[in-house]
């Protein structure tokens, strides 16, 4: 008997039909003699929904009350869910994440879960009970309902299947799997059958929509076998036949994975790019511009900085487009008043494309490779950043789909390996 975490995202429960499937789905995997955990999200667009109702409240909300009311969307759906299990004759009991514990800490509207409390858990599963737990909510130490942000169910299905030691985490969501770069881009991007764990948290952090990036490390910080498969197939489709779709995320590098030399193409067209030009090439000068906006709470992501020129060099780095404006006002006030640089440009109108892949690490060229494809296509490269399986640029925006389909195809992509 293997206890299994299924979690199903918005589109999943997205109507009374849908949860009736899932509901199906649940109890055949609870009849092959399965412990199983449900971990859903909020019906689709309910918790957009919430939030709206909270802005014409007051436009910026209280994060504590806003919390109270986004948490509500995912006690609907266990509570629905539980119902359509216990409508098939099963045993089922629903629970809110303050009901568990999951421990957070208490940054309401982006908390970190701290610690799971799992005795109610296994004791009803013991006593062969299908439990259903809200994800992307818990309570902090003063008792206060938090959030996880975005994407929050992801991590508490992860987090509740490491603190269960759960055999397997199922992400059920409305795509089958994690293909080599986005199907609506290239036609014939392929699902991946197996993506290792560094290679699904490079592409999560640089675009792929298909896991949350807090999930993604969970399982590699616990080491949880994974895997995404989609919801919107037949649910009585045979167990044995289902377990094995979708795509694995593993934490071994077979040979059949150092054969791959690049497993996907990753893009994100969240970026814009700020120079901070003719400022002092001396020590401390980076930690001067970037130290205020990391103050801000933006991220930065690339960086470059050029070579000096009779003592002065220009300064680049990228934010999400979303920070962009904010960014410019933080260097207005802080970096002209002590560095006084020649100016501060910026520029909105740029994507990031990168080519991921663990068999980086024992193959030459893939640098070169990728740079003759742009070149060949016309496209200027204005950033570049790498790790040990990961080479990001910097591209205009309106080459980023020639871009992701020259790579694709220079790669050999659409062939399986």
């Amino acid at each position: 008997m293997a206890l299994i975490v299924h979690k199903y995202g918005g589109t999943s429960m997205g109507s009374t039909e849908r949860i009736r499937n899932v509901a199906r789905r649940v109890a055949k995997w609870h009849d092959a003699g399965n412990q199983i955990v449900v971990v859903p999200s909020a019906m689709s667009g309910e918790t957009n929904r919430l939030i709206g109702l909270a802005k014409e409240i007051m436009p910026q909300p209280d994060p504590r009350e806003l919390d109270m009311l986004a948490s509500t969307g995912e006690q609907v759906s266990v509570a629905l869910l539980s119902m359509a299990l216990q409508a098939l004759g099963k045993q089922a009991v629903s629970y809110a994440g303050w009901q568990v514990a999951i421990k957070t800490d208490s940054a309401f509207t982006k908390a970190r879960i701290q610690s799971i409390d799992d005795a109610k858990v296994r004791k009803d599963l013991e006593a062969g009970k299908i439990v259903i737990i809200t994800g992307f909510q818990g309570v902090d130490n003063d008792g206060n309902i938090t959030t996880l942000g975005r994407g929050g169910s992801d991590t508490s299905a992860v987090a509740v299947a490491a603190a269960l030691k759960a055999q397997e985490c199922l992400i059920y969501t409305d795509v089958d799997g994690v293909y080599t770069t986005d199907p609506r881009v290239v036609s014939d991007a392929r699902r991946l059958d197996k993506v290792t764990f560094e290679e699904m948290l490079e592409m999560a952090s640089l675009g792929s929509k298909v896991l949350q990036i807090r999930s993604v490390e969970f399982a590699g910080n616990y080491r949880m076998p994974t895997r995404v498969l989609s919801s919107l197939t037949d649910p009585m489709i045979p167990l044995e036949e289902e377990a094995k779709s979708g795509t694995l995320i593993s934490f071994e590098e077979d040979t059949n994975m150092e054969q791959a030399t690049i497993t996907g193409i990753a893009f994100s067209r969240d970026e814009a790019k700020i120079t901070v030009l003719g400022v002092p090439d001396k020590p401390g000068i980076a930690y001067q511009i970037l130290g205020p906006v990391a103050d801000a709470n933006i991220e930065v992501d690339m960086i470059i900085q050029n070579q000096s020129v009779e003592g002065k060099t220009d300064f680049s780095f990228t934010v999400p487009r979303g920070d962009y404006a904010r960014t410019m006002d933080v260097l207005e006030k802080s970096v002209k008043g002590h560095i006084t640089p020649t100016s501060i440009v910026g520029d909105t109108k740029v994507s990031k494309v990168s080519v991921v892949g663990v068999g980086m690490r024992s193959h030459v060229g893939i640098a070169s490779q990728m740079f003759r494809t742009l070149a060949e296509e016309g496209i200027n490269i204005q950033l570049i950043s790498t790790s040990e399986i990961k080479i990001s640029v910097l591209i205009d925006e309106k080459y980023m789909e020639l871009a992701v389909r020259a790579l694709h195809k220079a790669f050999d992509l659409e062939k399986a390996n």
